[in-house]
């Protein structure tokens, strides 16, 4: 649940925020009985169906069925993970974010010495930009290319001067092993080491959290590589990182789209041009986990390329890479650049409204997908059609099951001129649920274990009404186990709210239970109604459980003798529910 944060602190947290406040600084909230009201920031509506709870401290759209906590709310709309809200909400708070120590037979290592020598160093390449003898030929360099002061600073970009150890002699031999860990400085046979990055422009790449994990550099005059980047550490994975999405978050509150671009100074170009949504990846072709977590961000991802051969070959390759992650709601384009251009050069050329532009006459996945299948056969004829399904079946099968799949499935069909055509059988649960979600709702009494539970993130105190929370225990299934933790949770920390309850159970299957059982509002508000309501379904809730463990020693004597002492504890239920 909480990881490496006491959830003592998370419950503290939650417990300072008010969650009215905080989305009140991103929707207008407006007070409707003992709750706000609002149009939902999630989905587009005209009607308000987006309330927030103050006493609850949670939020749900009726509409959208958007719901969460404080903490749910920043990372939805703000797209920040569990440890980036935390931090937030914790800066708000004013309160420090404390770690608990490791357990005991597990390593996590304490990575707080990398970040740090790749800071010192980021803010070193920083200066030898300003201060080095060499540096007017780097100024020269970022000038030709069109590139103000102020957007270099903007990136942090720096300056490795030439030589074989600047860097390790200005930080000292007690730093060489930190520097040898964070990449920057490069091991010979002889155990002496010397700079990786001589006589290059800086480039430091940071995380989510804007810190330093890792540099690319170009090479000044002549020399190979022409992009050099920080190898793999503990801390930078070239698979997962992304050039410029820490400047393109915070130069935008609400980002719409993103362009992925292949060149770190495409990137910063772009940038200085008014158009500072665009990120590179880190020298390799775009990976899933890339696109994974670009898709937190934004809805709409573009990849430019290259018109060429190689740069149709690389969308190639970035399409198969991505099949698996497309589905409804997330929108992926190609867009392919004039021949001996790239976006620096073009954005230049153009200006940005004309790039903007091209950027909107972008080829849709499913178009380029069908394009570049249809280029390999003969569509004139039977064979090309059949070969075309022979080739686009594998990677439809790779999509995930829902409408999108259905659809490329149905273009498929389209194209090849036949209804026949079908993906292999694999269960699909995906579209039953959406077929018994269609069919209308019919209202049903709530069992006695889900009211409980529902009454009690209603008003946690109810509680301690509850008794020993183990006489529950006999129960089978998730619902009954719990029922008990939360009976437990609550009789111990009576001051919890439904917020901080479900946050308790963030990321488990129990937590969605939780949350959307919190987006309900009883019919009765008063506490004496609530506390009746709690008593009368802890009586029906016993009562299954009699009835329950009656059927169960009756099937048992079927089987095998009772024990002198079962048999007195069924003469007493068999009594009891003769009542």
């Amino acid at each position: 649940m909480a990881g490496r944060i006491p959830q003592q602190f998370i419950d503290e947290l939650i417990s300072r925020t008010d969650i009215v406040e905080l989305i009140g600084e991103y929707v207008p909230l407006k007070k409707a009985g003992r709750e706000f009201v609002a149009c939902c920031p999630f989905h587009d509506e005209k009607t308000p169906s987006f309330t927030v709870s103050p006493p609850k401290q949670f939020y749900h759209c009726f509409g959208c069925g958007a719901h969460g906590t404080a903490l749910g709310f920043l990372m939805e709309y703000e797209h920040l993970d569990f440890v980036e809200a935390i931090h937030e909400l914790a800066a708000r708070a004013n309160l420090p974010v404390p770690t608990e120590a490791e357990q005991v037979g597990k390593t996590r290592k304490d990575h707080s010495r990398l970040y740090e020598i790749l800071e010192r160093s980021a803010r070193w390449y920083r200066r030898q930009l300003r201060e080095h003898p060499a540096a007017p030929h780097a100024i020269d360099y970022l000038k030709g290319r069109g590139l103000s002061g102020e957007t270099a600073a903007a990136f942090g970009m720096g300056f490795a001067p030439p030589g074989w150890s600047n860097l390790l002699d200005a930080f000292g031999k007690d730093q060489y092993h930190p520097l040898l860990e964070a990449g920057l400085v490069v091991e010979k046979e002889n155990g002496r080491g010397y700079d990786r990055f001589r006589n290059r422009i800086m480039f430091p790449i940071h995380d989510d959290r804007g810190r330093v994990i890792g540099f690319g550099g170009r090479i000044l005059d002549e020399g190979t590589p022409k992009y050099l980047n920080s190898p793999e550490t503990a801390i930078f994975h070239k698979g997962e990182g992304l050039y410029g999405l820490y400047q393109a978050r915070k130069a935008l509150r609400k980002l719409e789209r993103i362009l992925v671009v292949e060149g770190y100074m495409d990137v910063i170009s772009l940038a200085q041009h008014g158009i500072p949504w665009s990120v590179a990846t880190l020298g390799t072709a775009t990976t899933q986990a890339q696109l994974r977590r670009l898709f937190r961000v934004v809805p709409e991802v573009i990849f430019c390329f290259d018109g060429d051969r190689a740069g149709r070959e690389a969308a190639v390759r970035a399409m198969e890479n991505v099949i698996p992650e497309m589905r409804e709601g997330r929108h992926i384009r190609f867009m392919f650049l004039p021949e001996g251009e790239d976006p620096d050069s073009l954005v230049r050329k153009e200006g940005p409204e004309e790039f903007t532009a091209k950027i909107g006459n972008s080829i849709a996945f499913s178009e380029f997908f069908f394009e570049h299948l249809t280029g390999q056969t003969d569509m004139t004829t039977i064979e090309g059609r059949a070969r075309l399904v022979e080739l686009a079946k594998p990677h439809i099968q790779r999509l995930r099951q829902g409408v999108f799949r259905d659809m490329m499935l149905a273009k498929l069909r389209e194209l090849s001129g036949t209804d026949t055509v079908q993906l292999r059988s694999s269960g699909n649960k995906t579209t039953t649920k959406r077929a018994l979600r269609g069919k209308k709702h019919v209202k049903s009494t709530p069992s006695p274990l889900r009211l409980i539970v529902a009454l009690l993130l209603q008003c946690p105190r109810l509680a301690e009404l509850a008794g020993r929370p183990e006489r529950f225990q006999r129960f089978s299934g998730k619902g009954a186990n719990l029922l008990v933790q939360l009976l437990e949770l609550l009789q111990a920390n009576p001051d919890l709210n439904a917020g901080a309850i479900v946050e308790r159970w963030r990321d488990q299957e129990e937590g969605r239970y939780l949350a959307k059982l919190a987006g309900w509002t009883p019919p009765l508000e008063d506490e004496a109604s609530l506390e009746a309501e709690f008593l009368g379904a802890l009586i029906r809730l016993e009562q299954q459980l009699r009835e329950l463990r009656t059927e169960e020693l009756l099937n048992k004597a079927q089987q095998h003798p009772l024990s002198p002492a079962e048999k007195d504890e069924l003469q007493r239920l068999l009594s009891r529910n003769g009542e």
